[in-house]
């Protein structure tokens, strides 16, 4: 049976804490009068019930209390006498005498004698595994782990077994310092699949480390030993997609997938993962790669679809947006249509075009066309057709026609109750109502939604009902919270100069009011959307200075950062402010991947 890797973790921890080979812990179950002795440190007692245990039974633990407890009472002598003696015996335990001889050697200093002895008990012992793996506890237990490894890498040599005890010497080695001989041991380990999470934990304990480089040049190590091994290749785009080098994880997928003939379902997997994190032109590289590489695929349709979709993103957050670039997308996604047909595959093409036309071209009246033509073909699909209606509720809204809207949403929330598209409508009610000036009765249904089992939504709703309560209480009239909530319609009807207009008159108006910074923070998030940078960081360092205690201080410190690096690519000045973030804010939530960005920028990692 193989070592179990626990129980060399607990011996290492033990010697971490300074306990010498003879101080091992009980054995469990009922303790001999030998035990009770040694416990209770009575060594000649002890070693005289030792002495009788071991006529008839020797056990590593039993032999090294007995040699322990002569030492104790003034009789190393006898001790080596006795060891010495039973060398030439007992030999099935003689590799237990050598090593308590080594052990004795060492504490005269004598360590020449002591390498021989170990070398010695390694050598008795390769008769069988067995006896390796039971010399390689006994030398864990007695503090020489780099003998414990010795052993256990001979027991590998003699099994056979390249990745045998793997988990075991991974553990030892990094006990060592021996880090290369530990990450090599890991990633040996993950070609066994149900090892596979142990082994992902052991790696990430690397990453954001000194040693977090040896992984990465591990990996490509084992990938040029074994080329046709998918585990490592798994683990070194595991590694680039922890790093946030969607990329190079992209490189490598496409290249596996290559060569493994897999038909583009993990690369299109990574395109998903890297959508999700908003890496929109490795996400689109991705799904045009599939497009390209198998137009006859079963992942085509999907693929075709969502290059499209990864390049709306792109264009979509890319501010001031671009119309001429969403009318080619507009062009590509009826390409698409016209190429594939309309059909389950592609229905949300034309959700993503009516939404286009809606919100980009200011063409609302097409925009419903589109998605009625949508609900139409996808009828059969409940949730498709929920989904459209939420998209025409928002047109109608974008259009100025609220009882429209709420009309469409309420119907959704009745046909998806307790369902995520249901909280959606229903937060879209309660957005409604705050956009029209209600503001108790969509802090009522605000309410109800923070406790929705979706945490985003959970999350919008905590954030809206937060910004009415802590504003109106300033004045009976709640004008100044009406006023910021009409300018807020305004926004998501994308009438953005309109909208600053009247933040530059409420600016005025409420310079001392609770909402200032909120009206701040406001106008800096639109003029980024006009792409007027220097009016944005205007605004952003206005509430770093003059509200920096208040609940928008970490935000607009963050943001800042973010500008400085992404668009006006000032290094030193994001540097600076994500270093602020993480002194003057040390809980925040921004903590985390500020920390990250200013270690890249500073050159910790490399890109």
């Amino acid at each position: 049976m193989l070592i179990r890797s626990k129980v060399i973790i607990v011996l290492i921890w033990l010697m971490a804490i300074g306990q010498i080979w003879g101080q091992v812990v009980p054995t469990p179950g009922g303790a001999t009068l030998a035990e009770e002795y040694y416990k209770a440190g009575e060594f000649e007692k002890a070693a005289n019930e030792y002495a009788k245990l071991l006529k008839t039974d020797v056990t590593w633990t039993k032999l090294s209390r007995y040699v322990y407890s002569l030492q104790k009472t003034k009789k190393a002598e006898d001790a080596v006498k006795y060891l010495r003696k039973q060398q030439r015996s007992d030999e099935p335990n003689r590799p237990f005498y050598e090593l308590l001889t080594g052990q004795l050697a060492t504490q005269q200093g004598d360590t020449t004698l002591a390498k021989t002895q170990y070398n010695a008990a390694i050598q008795s012992s390769k008769s069988s595994i067995a006896k390796l793996e039971k010399i390689a506890a006994a030398f864990s237990e007695a503090g020489e782990t780099r003998w414990a490894i010795r052993s256990l890498e001979t027991a590998r040599e003699v099994s056979k077994d390249p990745t045998a005890y793997s988990e075991e010497l991974m553990a030892l080695y990094r006990a060592t310092g021996q880090t290369e001989k530990s990450i090599d041991e890991i990633i040996t380990t993950s070609k066994q699949t149900e090892k596979k999470e142990t082994v992902l934990a052991a790696l990430q304990g690397f990453i954001n480390t000194k040693d977090e480089p040896l992984v990465e040049k591990a990996l490509y190590t084992k990938i040029q030993q074994e080329p046709n091994e998918l585990a490592y290749n798994e683990l070194l785009i595991w590694y680039f997609v922890q790093k946030q080098k969607f990329t190079r994880a992209l490189l490598q997928e496409k290249a596996t997938d290559k060569r493994l003939k897999l038909n583009g379902s993990r690369v299109y997997d990574l395109g998903m993962l890297a959508m999700n994190n908003k890496e929109y032109k490795t996400a689109a590289e991705a799904f045009e790669y599939i497009s390209t590489t198998y137009p006859q695929g079963q992942l085509y349709p999907f693929a075709r679809r969502l290059v499209i979709n990864a390049r709306e993103e792109q264009v979509k957050n890319t501010y001031p947006v671009d119309k001429s670039e969403i009318r080619k997308l507009i062009s590509d996604y009826q390409r698409m249509l016209q190429e594939i047909g309309t059909n389950v595959k592609t229905l949300d093409a034309l959700r993503s075009t009516a939404n286009l036309y809606g919100n980009y071209l200011d063409s609302k009246d097409t925009a419903l066309t589109v998605l009625d033509l949508a609900i139409d073909l996808g009828k059969a699909d409940k949730n498709f057709v929920d989904r459209c209606k939420l998209d025409k509720g928002d047109i109608y809204l974008l259009k100025g026609e609220p009882w429209e809207s709420t009309l469409l949403y309420s119907q959704v929330e009745k046909s998806q109750k307790e369902e995520l598209l249901g909280y959606e409508a229903k937060l879209k009610n309660a957005k409604l109502h705050y956009y029209r000036g209600n503001l108790a009765v969509a802090k009522d249904l605000l309410d109800v939604l923070k406790l929705a089992t979706s945490r985003e939504i959970a999350n919008d709703a905590e954030q809206l009902s937060l910004l009415i309560v802590d504003n109106t209480g300033m004045d009976s009239t709640e004008a100044a919270m009406r006023e910021y909530a009409s300018i807020d319609l305004l926004l998501f009807q994308n009438k953005t100069d309109e909208a600053i207009d009247a933040l530059n008159g409420m600016m005025k108006k409420y310079a001392d009011h609770s909402l200032a910074d909120e009206i701040l923070w406001l106008r800096a998030n639109t003029y980024m959307k006009q792409g007027k940078n220097t009016e944005a960081i205007e605004d952003l360092k206005k509430i770093v200075t003059t509200y920096p205690t208040d609940i928008l201080g970490d935000d607009a410190l963050f943001a800042l950062g973010k500008m400085y690096e992404d668009r006006l690519k000032d290094k030193q000045a994001a540097m600076e402010a994500y270093q602020k973030v993480l002194t003057q804010y040390p809980g925040s939530i921004y903590g985390a991947e500020a920390r990250k960005r200013f270690r890249v920028l500073r050159g910790d990692t490399l890109n």
